[in-house]
């Protein structure tokens, strides 16, 4: 898994510089086939190495690379699902902020489509426990990405580059909501819009890519 560390490394140098984590929070993880390449605990992301990252196999037996993160059991919980090979888990400022607010994002913006409808908030559990991981499956359910209540969020996908761009645009629509709200009472997409948009944005960008 050469390849996947490496592409660790980088999205991770990329995550602190957009901002989406501070120092070593948060965390990413890509999977093949029965092995699971995910950043270890406690490392800064520009100290981060491909040696460094954690290799475990879908038990969370750990099999290479500095101990896997706290939140492992999180991201084999998330790997349940078939068409999910990448995570990456937030703790960016607005949509943690977000999380403390709404049970759902309200539908402020078409993007929204790009998470597979809805975003819903998982409800609080403590880091790295199997309550969390169980709560943000259903929280997830069939789409995307969702708040983490109290914590951050975390988005999927069928690889890297496309849980990224979800990872990005979350925060970005909740920075939007957030911005809003503080002004007043934000207009809501027309009933059935987002149903609409989530089909006719399938193809867009890097999460049109992410099954290539």
């Amino acid at each position: 898994m050469d390849n996947e560390r490496a592409l660790i490394c980088d999205y991770g140098r990329r995550m602190a510089a957009d901002r989406l984590v501070v120092g070593s929070s948060g965390n990413i993880s890509v999977r093949v086939g029965d092995r699971v390449a995910v950043t270890p605990t406690g490392i800064e992301y520009a100290e981060l190495t491909p040696d460094a990252i954690s290799i475990i196999d879908l038990s969370g037996r750990h099999l290479d690379g500095l101990p896997p993160t706290s939140e492992a059991p999180l991201h084999l919980a998330l790997y349940r699902r078939q068409d999910v090979r990448a995570v990456v888990h937030t703790h960016s400022v607005h949509a943690t902020a977000a999380s403390m607010l709404v049970d759902q994002l309200p539908p402020v913006h078409y993007l929204l489509g790009l998470f597979g409808g809805a975003v819903h908030t998982a409800s609080y559990a403590t880091f790295g426990t199997t309550e969390l991981a169980d709560s943000v499956v259903s929280a997830l359910g069939h789409r995307h990405a969702c708040l983490m209540a109290n914590h951050g969020a975390v988005a999927v996908g069928g690889n890297l580059a496309a849980a990224y761009d979800r990872a990005l645009q979350l925060e970005w629509l909740c920075e939007v909501w957030l911005t809003a709200h503080t002004a007043g009472r934000p207009r809501l997409l027309p009933p059935g819009e987002l149903a609409d948009v989530t089909e006719q944005l399938r193809g867009y960008g890097a999460v049109g890519r992410e099954h290539a």
